[in-house]
């Protein structure tokens, strides 16, 4: 992910700033090491200390460093940066840039950097509307800055408008696909499920389960920042797509989700299926609601088609099929009969016995174990992490394996 990236943050004087604290938590849980630099107004609303906790680094606001400092702060950081993310960005920052003004510490520094740009723009309605500084916008997207909304809202002045600072996750993920898209899977295609199935009783129940599909939706976008064309099949999630080379096909039921994927199997080239499918489904769907009569519900069940292993017996030779097991006991040795009655190539193991892992939360913990006897067992991350863990083992495996 953002592994070993220098990302400054330059915070001016909006009230957007405390957005700004979140943005470099981001940063930091996705292992990037991260700088501030405030201007003077900006530390009215976020104080150094807060800065400093959360970037585990000195704050930056000082036109003039300390008498010790035997560089020059403005010139240091413009260099150590991989990219600069500057938000909120006001009228005042984005006028000074497009015009060469630098008289602090964040515009001096942001003339000096010749690296990736971007600017999360913040500002009054009637602000954002002026020509002058309309102007200044178009100068700075010819120079090739990248600017991050803004989104139309509820704005710090009472009204509503365009010029609402855009989310911090969402100013993280574009600069995230920005530094970090590589195209190592151009021209490949790719197929994830995700999500979990809904198997219906009648018209208003069903039969499911915890999965939030966060696991598999990663996966997608992980897979398109490599450069692979993504089909997504998902159950029911409220979960969005956030990349335009993800495909997504919505499904209910197990079996609607088999037709998916038996339809996009045949032209991918990686298959990873982390949908938390049901096992059973209702013998019979009730055309009406059953009514709560009786002190005992019988439920015939039957069991659905297993998608990993009708994916698994199609499986060409030049394909690499991902399955997942979630295990709470003799966890290893399951996951590795699954992985060889199912035909995979690779399988992710996920416990339920440990803590920060399993359905609906945002970290996981995984081992990944392959037909050849290879296992990595991986830590407690962030699942973006787990899957760019796991789209590198796919990615080796598939060089190991045309390599034979």
């Amino acid at each position: 992910m953002c592994n070993n990236l220098h990302i400054v943050i330059g915070i001016t004087g909006g009230i957007a700033a405390y957005k700004s604290l979140s943005l470099i938590r981001l940063f930091k849980k996705a292992g990037a090491e991260v700088k501030v630099v405030a201007t003077p107004h900006a530390l009215e609303f976020v104080t150094p200390l807060t800065l400093q906790t959360l970037s585990q680094n000195t704050v930056y606001s000082d036109m003039f460093g300390t008498a010790e400092k035997v560089d020059v702060e403005h010139i240091s950081l413009a260099e150590w940066a991989d990219a600069v993310v500057v938000a909120p960005a006001t009228a005042n920052i984005i006028g000074k840039l497009a015009n060469g003004i630098a008289d602090d510490a964040l515009s001096t520094m942001l003339l000096a950097c010749t690296k990736p740009l971007f600017f999360a723009p913040a500002m009054n309605k009637n602000m954002l509307a002026h020509p002058a500084v309309q102007e200044n916008l178009r100068t700075l997207q010819q120079r090739g800055i990248t600017f991050i909304g803004p989104d139309a809202g509820f704005l710090a002045c009472g009204t509503t408008g365009e010029g609402r600072m855009k989310e911090p996750e969402e100013i993280f993920s574009t600069v995230w696909d920005a530094l970090t898209t590589t195209q190592v899977l151009k021209g490949r295609r790719a197929l994830v499920t995700a999500g979990p199935t809904y198997e219906p009783i009648d018209p208003v129940r069903f039969i499911g389960n915890h999965s939030s599909g966060l696991m598999g939706f990663a996966l997608a976008r992980t897979l398109a920042r490599h450069g692979a064309q993504v089909t997504l099949v998902t159950g029911p999630t409220h979960l969005e797509v956030q990349h335009p080379m993800v495909e997504r096909v919505d499904v209910t039921t197990a079996a609607q989700m088999l037709e998916a994927c038996e339809a996009a199997a045949p032209t991918s080239d990686i298959i990873i299926m982390s949908a938390a499918v049901a096992d059973y489904t209702p013998e019979t769907v009730a055309p009406e609601k059953i009514k709560k009569n009786d002190d005992k519900l019988v439920l015939p069940l039957k069991k659905t088609t297993d998608i990993l292993a009708t994916i698994g017996k199609q499986k060409t030779e030049n394909q690499c099929v991902v399955g997942f097991a979630l295990e709470t006991e003799h966890e290893e040795a399951n996951a590795l009969t699954k992985l060889k009655n199912k035909n995979a190539d690779i399988i992710v193991l996920n416990s339920l016995r440990n803590e920060g892992a399993g359905f609906k939360c945002p970290t996981n913990i995984v081992t990944i174990m392959d037909r050849n006897g290879n296992k990595v067992q991986g830590e407690l991350k962030d699942k973006a992490q787990v899957a760019e863990d796991i789209v590198t083992y796919v990615i080796d495996y598939m060089n190991l394996k045309n390599s034979l």
